[in-house]
């Protein structure tokens, strides 16, 4: 790779597909692994005084971003991620104590000179201007600019169609002590449709697919750089919880099986005598999919079930539930449709999730090890009933007693199903 200077006057060059690798190499040699050295902190200034040259007009496509934008805008982004570095910790390993304490020097300058951009005519321009620049007053000496423009992140960045940017709206403006609860909520919905819509596309038994298709055609591409970078950044900039390097919790083990030669109602089946499976949120677990009818269900797990059917909670439509014995699950439906599938405690599947075992484990130790585990801010809910819900997953944890102990019952299940109470059958309540 060649050196910083050379990568500077690089980024000017006449050429788009030179202005291009240089960006790229100037990222990866500055921010490498998202982490800052002894030569970001000079290239940031260097790259905000070339800010204002005419050469950055020029447009061009970027490597992982949807659409063309000028080189400007670019550099603004590099910018945002060099401001969003220099505000965390050596103990988050972002650099040495030296190279970030060289970062947070520069946010001063920086502002001044990116300040200008933030009322830019060029949208992503006015975007990647106030992303950098809300990033930048987490520096206590130019905080006191908050106020002026605490606005213009609620209205340009919150709804922006770059989910990073919509990231940092939120949790700048929430640092800041404005209410976010409105934007929090919007993006929760926006994501729980996208997901909606995409399990809908990738589900063999789907209705209206050709309209969930279109939906997702007509949505604006998302313009971050990657998704996946989002949304790791997100998590490592969430707020602090009280521990905040408290160790992740020792993953769950099922519970032994029953001494052998007990035949009581309180039996915990064998390693052995359980099927194993994995599931795929929102798609299906081990042979079952959801979308099967009743009769495909049977037909995947070769067992009749019994079959019973109950009234949502006083509304008019039916809901059924039918108990596969021989294979310790209860499958739910609707509209003749699977949407909710049951695991028994005691002698169903063992579903993993990363390997680790979900099904007739301790309970607290299953929502400690999830918990911790669970990425998505907002993701974990309660039912009435105290049991945990994870919308990432599509996964809630019950109890079922074994006697004197009480063991986990995954239920795995659309978004739909995702309220217990006015979901499941009262019968389901009383399985203890």
């Amino acid at each position: 790779m060649p050196d910083t200077p050379d990568i500077l006057r690089a980024v000017l060059a006449a050429d788009p597909a030179l202005r291009v690798r240089a960006v790229g190499d100037l990222y990866r040699l500055l921010l490498h692994q998202e982490k800052v050295f002894p030569a970001s902190a000079p290239a940031a200034l260097v790259l905000a005084r070339l800010l204002d040259d005419p050469r950055t007009l020029a447009e061009t496509g970027w490597e992982h971003r949807a659409g063309r934008r000028s080189l400007r805008a670019e550099l603004l982004n590099w910018l945002a991620s060099f401001a969003d570095i220099a505000r965390l910790d050596v103990e988050d390993g972002m650099g040495t104590a030296q190279a970030l304490a060289a970062a947070r020097a520069t946010r001063p300058a920086l502002h001044v000179r990116i300040a200008d951009f933030c009322d830019d005519d060029d949208l992503r321009v006015r975007e990647a201007a106030l992303a950098t620049t809300a990033l930048l007053l987490a520096d206590p000496a130019i905080a006191s600019s908050v106020p002026r423009y605490a606005p213009a992140v609620r209205k340009v960045l919150a709804v922006s169609a770059d989910s990073y940017y919509r990231w940092i709206a939120r949790e700048r403006l929430a640092a800041w002590g404005e209410d976010a609860t409105g934007l929090i909520a919007a993006e929760e919905e926006r994501q729980a449709a996208l997901d909606r819509a995409r399990a809908l596309v990738e589900d063999p038994f789907g209705e209206n697919q050709e309209q969930v298709i279109r939906w997702l055609e007509e949505q604006p591409e998302d313009t971050a750089v990657a998704e996946w970078e989002s949304r790791r950044r997100a998590e490592r900039t969430r707020p602090t919880p009280a521990a905040p390097y408290e160790p992740a919790p020792e993953p769950p083990m099922a519970a032994p099986a029953s001494a052998a030669g007990y035949c009581g109602p309180w039996r915990i089946a064998r390693e052995d005598e359980r099927a194993e499976w994995t599931f795929t949120p929102y798609v299906g677990v081990g042979p079952v999919h959801f979308g099967m009818t009743l009769e495909e269900i049977a037909s995947a797990l070769g067992e009749r079930p019994a079959f019973s059917s109950y009234s949502d909670h006083g509304e008019d439509r039916q809901l059924d539930y039918a108990d596969f014995a021989e294979n310790g699950i209860r499958a739910l439906l609707r509209d003749g449709r699977l949407g909710c599938v049951a695991v028994n405690a005691l002698t169903g599947p063992q579903v993993r999730l990363d390997a680790v075992p979900l099904t007739g484990c301790v309970p607290a130790r299953v929502e400690d090890w999830l918990v911790h585990r669970t990425v998505r801010p907002g993701s974990l809910r309660y039912s009435v009933a105290g049991d945990p819900v994870f919308a990432d997953l599509g996964l809630a944890i019950r109890s079922q007693q074994a006697g004197d102990i009480a063991l986990t019952r995954p239920l795995f299940l659309l978004h739909g199903w995702l309220d217990l109470w006015h979901s499941l059958p009262s019968d389901e309540w009383n399985s203890v």
